[in-house]
């Protein structure tokens, strides 16, 4: 086992700026009041099981496809690059609300507001820095505050507001441009090499 803080809290932080999930709140928010309901045990669970089946079978796709870990991790850097964009410029480039309607647990909640297309690719993308076991206590510790943050929805307005969540989403998205600047840098010398 190689368990490290470092990875744990680099690996966090990273997904925790793609999942954004402070910053799905007025998503979620409105979703609530407009009558749908939300289980945040069944998103948080449901999410990380998720996040382990393309962990472990994601490995199996890429392979199918002849496609290396390194030419995966530039393809995510590229992704979070513009989801940073997105988050730092207050501009719409993935388009959220296309997804067929069904329980809003499942959907959005679950995919694609957690464990989205982005979420899936970032979290693959950084298995060639990280060791796999930090990265899977990384996710559940995301999926922890995932639960908590449903849970206390109006909790979660009244002590943030909108001005912080908006700051954070912000800062974040910062954070998310200099990874994805990084995770690129390191595995396109590699996929060159």
């Amino acid at each position: 086992m190689n368990f490290s803080l470092r990875e744990i809290t680099s690996a966090f932080i990273v997904m925790f700026a793609v999942i954004d999930i402070t910053g799905s709140t007025p998503i979620i928010l409105d979703l609530k009041s407009r009558g749908k309901k939300i289980e945040p045990l069944s998103a948080a669970l449901g999410s990380f099981g998720l996040f382990m089946a393309f962990m472990f079978g994601g490995q199996w796709m890429l392979n199918l496809f002849g496609v290396s870990i390194q030419a995966f991790a530039v393809a995510g850097s590229l992704i979070l690059f513009v989801m940073s964009l997105e988050m730092i410029l207050g501009i719409e480039i993935f388009k959220y609300n296309d997804s067929p309607s069904g329980s809003a647990t499942v959907v959005p909640i679950i995919f694609p507001l957690i464990a989205g297309a982005a979420a899936l690719t970032t979290m693959l993308s950084i298995r060639s820095e990280y060791h796999l076991e930090n990265i899977i206590v990384a996710i559940a510790l995301n999926m922890v505050l995932c639960y908590f943050v449903l849970r206390h929805l109006g909790w979660m307005e009244k002590v943030f507001g909108k001005s912080t969540i908006y700051v954070m989403r912000k800062f974040f998205g910062i954070i998310l441009l200099a990874m994805s600047v990084r995770l690129f840098a390191v595995n396109v010398v590699t996929l060159f090499r």
